[in-house]
């Protein structure tokens, strides 16, 4: 079983074919770039992804270069379909959601089994039928990138030249992660630079306490619930924005609401000291996974006004 081998286009360095390549990183920033030097992606949210197709097999890498060929197996096998001799191909395997996001909560079940919901996201491009391509223009490397991929399962991360704030916006309303940007003509530089940035959506909401843990009898956060009707449903743990004095005085408030069972409408796995649910915290949070559960949650303080 082969794919198709076209003509090797003459671009690029003409090169062996390398090992793994450390992958490039977006550095963290607070506002989306603007400019017309500079495009947009989504940030998905999934396992980061080298895939190797030479000689006839396909490699799967993760980010810090071991081989989950196994694991991906499905991705492996969309992978024959690449129309290229051989290439390297970066991008994010991910599993998406009814609404378009994607969740990795549910991708880290999907990988306990033989999983048939898992997609490769590919962005970049860094080698082509035997030649290296990192030195050409990113946008030039994502033209080649979208040829190959062209009538696979493979799904491209197209790039979108509109105002970055604007798409940032249109992310987090959908419920997205966030966006990465990147400078149209840079050349892909392993590791963390500044030709990548990503800025993450933040988004407020106002959850029951539906319960508090220790950790060897410190404290170790709260048990959040959000409301659905008469119901009271899981929607994450927080364990980030306490210090020692916030803490100390949330335990105070809570410790006379203690109470037997959860006060959830479905039971959860978690132990935790359970709570009457009468407390209302604000929690600042990335995304929400497919479930409802809040993704990087900070603690910002007690609703004392609701």
């Amino acid at each position: 079983m082969a794919w198709r081998q076209p003509k090797a286009p003459s671009i690029g360095v003409k090169a062996p074919f390398p090992k793994f390549i450390q992958p490039a990183l977006a550095s963290s920033i607070e506002r989306v770039p603007s400019g017309e030097r500079w495009i947009h992606e989504i940030k998905f949210d999934g396992y980061r992804v080298q895939v190797h197709m030479a000689n006839e097999a396909v490699t799967i890498y993760t980010r810090r270069g071991y081989d989950w060929t196994r694991r991906f197996k499905k991705i492996a096998d969309v992978a024959w379909h690449i129309k290229a001799g051989s290439a390297i191909i970066d991008g994010e395997v991910v599993v998406p959601a009814a609404d378009g996001t994607t969740d990795f909560s549910v991708l880290q079940n999907e990988l306990k089994g033989t999983s048939t919901k898992l997609v490769l996201v590919a962005f970049d491009l860094l080698y082509l039928n035997g030649r290296d391509i990192r030195g050409l223009p990113l946008v030039q490397r994502k033209a080649e990138l979208k040829k190959i991929v062209a009538g696979s399962d493979v799904q491209f991360s197209e790039s979108f030249e509109l105002a970055g704030r604007e798409m940032f916006a249109h992310a987090c309303k959908v419920g997205l992660e966030g966006v990465v940007s990147k400078v149209r003509d840079s050349v892909y530089s392993s590791g963390r630079g500044n030709s990548w940035v990503k800025t993450t959506c933040k988004q407020r909401e106002t959850l029951t306490i539906a319960g508090f843990a220790l950790d060897e009898g410190k404290w170790d956060g709260v048990y959040l619930g959000r409301r659905k009707g008469d119901d009271l449903v899981y929607a994450g743990k927080v364990d980030h924005g306490f210090d020692k004095t916030s803490a100390a005085e949330l335990r105070q408030r809570l410790e006379p609401l203690r109470r037997k069972t959860q006060p959830y409408a479905k039971r959860i796995a978690h132990r935790g000291i359970w709570v009457e649910p009468k407390l209302l915290a604000e929690i600042e949070y990335r995304a929400k996974s497919a479930a409802g559960k809040v993704r990087h949650p900070f603690f910002k303080g007690l609703r004392e006004d609701l």
